[in-house]
């Protein structure tokens, strides 16, 4: 079992934005599916708290998927899936067998920062094929807005992920929004979060 620290101290105000978001839909079971799990604490902790949703977690790296399989086990939990290998730069059709308009929900936390363009595009790109009608995709991280990076930590971050891999950064809110808006979703809501981090949900049309 794999333990992030921040995912620790962040879940409950992801979980809490979940919760407010899902509410009106309450009275009838949902299906969940999360891009790039990592550790699992997330997604456990999401099933526990709302248990009218059915989570698919997904991770690219088998490390990672073992572990979400030892936090199932370690809480005996009936509404998460076992994980699943998901590339989100491959097509939809490949997002592990999951058909045409099956979710109610995508969450991507922390994932785009550490992706290229090309995973970006795959994300909107997938989930506008995945989702229901009506469906959302949560994204939560640290962004840029109109190109203009602030505060100067948020411009530190972007350089040290720039120098991990020059294909990685913090993500502009105004491309997101384009990329949503050409597979068929919008941006109805930005929350702030702590740290200058964001949740973007992006609703299906």
């Amino acid at each position: 079992m794999l333990l992030s620290p921040q995912a620790e101290r962040n879940w409950e105000d992801l979980c809490a934005v979940l919760e407010d978001v899902l509410e009106d839909q309450s009275h009838r079971q949902l299906f969940a599916l999360e891009l790039g799990s990592g550790t699992g604490q997330h997604v456990i902790r999401f099933a526990q708290k709302i248990p009218f949703v059915t989570w698919q977690p997904s991770d690219i790296k088998e490390e990672s998927r073992e572990s979400i399989k030892a936090y199932i086990a370690a809480i005996n939990a009936k509404n998460v899936l076992q994980p699943v290998h998901l590339d989100a730069r491959e097509p939809w059709e490949k997002w592990a067998g999951l058909p045409h308009n099956s979710c109610d929900l995508i969450i991507a936390i922390n994932l785009l920062q550490y992706s290229s363009f090309k995973t970006a595009q795959g994300v909107f790109s997938g989930a506008g094929q995945i989702l229901r009608s009506n469906g959302l995709l949560i994204t939560y991280g640290v962004y840029a807005i109109n190109g203009i990076i602030t505060p100067s930590c948020n411009e530190l971050l972007d350089a040290e992920l720039r120098n991990l891999n020059p294909e990685w950064g913090l993500p502009d809110i105004d491309v997101l929004r384009q990329l949503a808006y050409g597979n068929g979703m919008r941006l109805e809501r930005m929350i702030e979060m702590e740290e200058y981090y964001k949740c973007l949900i992006f609703r299906k049309l």
